[in-house]
């Protein structure tokens, strides 16, 4: 009787330290984690589409070899994903003058990421998969485009946390006010979690290209 009741105050302790850490969240970061869960699903509704229009298609797998610039690019963007990484590091150390290197990095690697996705789709349509209504080659068009539009709004709040950190860097007591301004480390924090969730989610769609090309 009472070993059922110790487990029912532990039981309930636990729940409420899980509503808790909720509630402590951030109101921004809880609004990051819900446009992630509206983007995945996005794209698992375009992958289903994708995936049913090739098992219907009469086309061969394997009739044109697939992107190299697809594999370069995600390369390129997991490279970015440990200088992102790195950044949050580098902020806990107090030292935004490598901070500015790192995002600076991060951004210079997704801007070569979208470009050789562009150059992708080129080679795409070198080798006659063209982006028309009736290929099934037009989902990975549209696919790879809206992810593309993703990683750019990622760049451009990139861009402006990057400036911010170049102008605190420039001054001792800008450096102190911007390392010790939470609202900076949070930005820092939701630009981390985005920019992971984009490569993991291009690293989910290359590999089922891979499978349906």
């Amino acid at each position: 009787m009472n070993s059922d009741q110790e487990r029912n105050k532990v039981g309930a302790r636990r729940t409420s330290s899980a509503f808790a850490r909720m509630e402590r969240m951030p109101p921004l970061l809880m609004l990051l984690y819900l446009g992630m869960v509206g983007i995945t699903v996005l794209f698992v509704i375009l992958v289903g589409a994708y995936a049913q229009t090739r098992y219907f298609s009469a086309l061969p797998s394997g009739l044109h070899p697939f992107p190299r610039y697809f594999s370069i690019s995600t390369i390129v963007l997991l490279v970015s994903s440990y200088t992102v990484n790195q950044a949050r590091r580098i902020y806990q150390q107090d030292d935004t003058s490598n901070l500015v290197r790192c995002l600076g990095a991060t951004m210079l690697l997704g801007a070569i990421f979208t470009g050789l996705q562009i150059l992708g789709w080129r080679e795409l349509a070198t080798q006659g998969a063209f982006f028309t209504s009736e290929s099934s080659y037009t989902y990975i068009y549209l696919i790879s485009g809206l992810h593309i539009a993703h990683v750019l709004g990622g760049l451009v709040f990139l861009l402006v946390l990057l400036l911010r950190t170049l102008h605190a860097s420039r001054d001792a007591v800008r450096t102190l006010v911007f390392i010790r301004n939470p609202y900076r480390r949070l930005q820092l924090r939701m630009l981390t979690v985005y920019w992971h969730f984009i490569d993991v989610l291009w690293l989910g769609l290359f590999m089922l290209f891979l499978f349906l090309y």
